[in-house]
């Protein structure tokens, strides 16, 4: 019997977890981890700065190999100096639902996002 392909995360599966993250930041006592589609430091920024306290990326582990933590942690540190950040924790929930004056807005343009990068199965 042969087993079945596993199927990998992807980095527009953000968009869910990424909105939620951002709602949850600040109302919640307990941490928020990221679990999918981190493929690069794009998707691992966006999610601390929703106010993940951890990003998980076990698929780009399992396809880049080992030498994928060290790029992704060059690149965060990186990307965090040339923006001025000195630390995990000052990012962190910048761009969560809290931080955002005009929450309704918001919702409202998360929502849109989520509903435009929906692709309906042809079953």
């Amino acid at each position: 019997s042969v087993a079945p392909a596993i199927a990998l995360s992807t980095p527009i599966e953000i968009r869910l977890p990424l909105m939620w993250i951002a709602l949850l930041y600040g109302r919640v006592s307990m941490s928020l981890a990221a679990t999918t589609g981190v493929h690069s430091h794009v998707e691992a920024i966006k999610y601390l700065m929703a106010g993940a306290d951890v990003v998980m990326s076990t698929s780009a582990l399992l396809q880049q190999g080992p030498p994928f933590l060290s790029r992704l942690v060059a690149d965060v540190s990186g990307w965090m100096y040339r923006k001025g950040y000195t630390s995990v924790s000052q990012l962190r929930g910048s761009m969560s639902q809290q931080a955002i004056s005009d929450s309704s807005a918001f919702v409202r343009g998360n929502y849109i996002r989520v509903l435009e990068s929906y692709k309906g199965g042809t079953n």
